[in-house]
């Protein structure tokens, strides 16, 4: 004889996480919320190594005027900015999201004021406005209608 908590035990239906079973907004949120606090860390990292680029470059002649140090020396306090932006989206999103967007409207400032990276600030405009598209970045973006 099986008592009332073992058969309610054996009745239940398992529950499997197959992909038809997952919230796709969940999992949304989960890799914007991700890739938010990954990207400026990793490129905060690079701009103490120039692996993916030549940093220095991109910084409008006023701001490395204005600044004490070289453009690079200028570049070693933006990647520290940006890793603890990345880690503070990591941990506190509700923090961390006004942070990254104040600190994209900069880059596409200076990129607007600078030597003629208009391209990468209308890149990165878009990115502030609708997040990051992987699909762009790999070439089969979906036409505008």
């Amino acid at each position: 004889m099986a008592t009332a908590g073992h058969a309610a035990a054996t009745t239940a239906p398992a529950r499997s996480a197959t992909l038809a079973d997952r919230d796709a907004g969940r999992d949304a949120f989960v890799m914007l919320r991700i890739a938010f606090a990954v990207a400026p860390i990793a490129f905060g990292i690079d701009k103490f190594f120039n692996v993916l680029t030549d940093w220095p470059q991109y910084l409008a002649g006023w701001v490395d005027d204005l600044m004490p140090g070289s453009a690079q020396d200028f570049m070693y306090a933006v990647g520290a900015i940006e890793i603890v932006a990345g880690v503070l989206v990591a941990v506190r999103p509700r923090y961390g999201a006004p942070v990254v967007a104040a600190w994209l409207a900069g880059i596409i400032f200076t990129l607007l004021t600078g030597p003629g990276y208009y391209d990468v600030a209308i890149e990165e405009s878009e990115r502030r406005i609708h997040g990051p598209r992987p699909e762009a970045e790999r070439g089969d973006a979906i036409p505008l209608r």
